[in-house]
């Protein structure tokens, strides 16, 4: 019976499917889950993906273990919304996943050999990811990278997809070359342009920023986040060390805060 199944704590992935059913019922369903659709409901998956990287990054497995879960039910959700209209079901998209698998890894699953590189085997994922982009009538060399992606990892993906063929400059001076003279462009439109214009120029002095991490193989958003932490690790040291004085930020003023923040990152190097 269903009721014994949501119960049963041992049930597995049968039990969180059946606890979403009933949670969509339109009868005896929660009023609040019963209207959600998949657009409502996409945000809260990209939030949950970024609560996982979260917790990697803080190697915290026991919050770990729980955004996991966190983001599974977001799985659920959409296959669920999705065999109510026909769409498809969990057991579709578990097929799915699981024939691209074998799919992409002939060198494991068939009978290519595992005696290849890193860098072959990459390429060897993208010849097929390619043909892949090729059946569903993806023509385009951009085609296929999704629109809903953070707008920093987008970038990093269309330029690679357009490096592939070609479309690249040959190392990273080339790129220095073209941040100096958007980061020009970018002062020219501050001083006599439009603010459209003014965020345009920004954009593409964020998007050749892009490309130089892709040059120096770093990963832009990981650098980026990695810069965040190290920021609120700092102020929060300037908080310190005003807190010891008695003073919060607000009764301070932007020259003491500064040399607060030189102390903090003097005291970094030193232990």
């Amino acid at each position: 019976m269903a009721e014994d199944l949501i119960n049963d704590t041992n049930a597995g992935i049968e039990r969180l499917l059946e606890i979403m059913r009933r949670l969509r019922d339109p009868v005896t369903g929660c009023p609040w889950d019963i209207e959600q659709d998949f657009d409502s409901i996409a945000p809260y998956t990209i939030e949950e993906a970024y609560e996982v990287a979260d917790a990697i990054e803080r190697r915290d497995w026991p919050e770990l273990e729980g955004e996991l879960g966190d983001l599974l039910l977001q799985t659920v959700y959409h296959t669920a919304m999705g065999e109510e209209a026909g769409h498809f079901s969990f057991q579709s998209v578990v097929r799915a996943i699981s024939d691209k698998m074998v799919a992409r890894h002939p060198h494991v699953f068939g009978d290519e050999t595992r005696d290849k590189s890193a860098d072959q085997q990459t390429a060897d994922w993208e010849k097929i990811k390619a043909a892949e982009r090729a059946g569903k009538e993806q023509k385009g060399t951009l085609d296929g990278v999704a629109t809903g992606l953070p707008a920093l990892l987008r970038a990093l993906k269309l330029q690679k997809r357009a490096a592939r063929v070609g479309f690249d400059w040959p190392s990273t001076d080339e790129v220095m070359d073209k941040i100096t003279e958007e980061a020009a462009e970018l002062v020219e439109a501050r001083d006599s342009l439009s603010q459209a214009e003014i965020e345009e120029e920004f954009g593409d002095l964020l998007f050749v920023m892009a490309n130089l991490g892709r040059h120096l193989g770093l990963d832009p958003e990981a650098a980026l986040r990695a810069a965040n932490a190290k920021f609120i690790r700092r102020f929060r040291g300037v908080e310190a060390r005003l807190a010891d004085i008695g003073k919060t930020p607000a009764e301070s003023d932007l020259a003491e805060m500064d040399a607060l923040w030189n102390a903090v990152k003097a005291a970094e190097r030193r232990s």
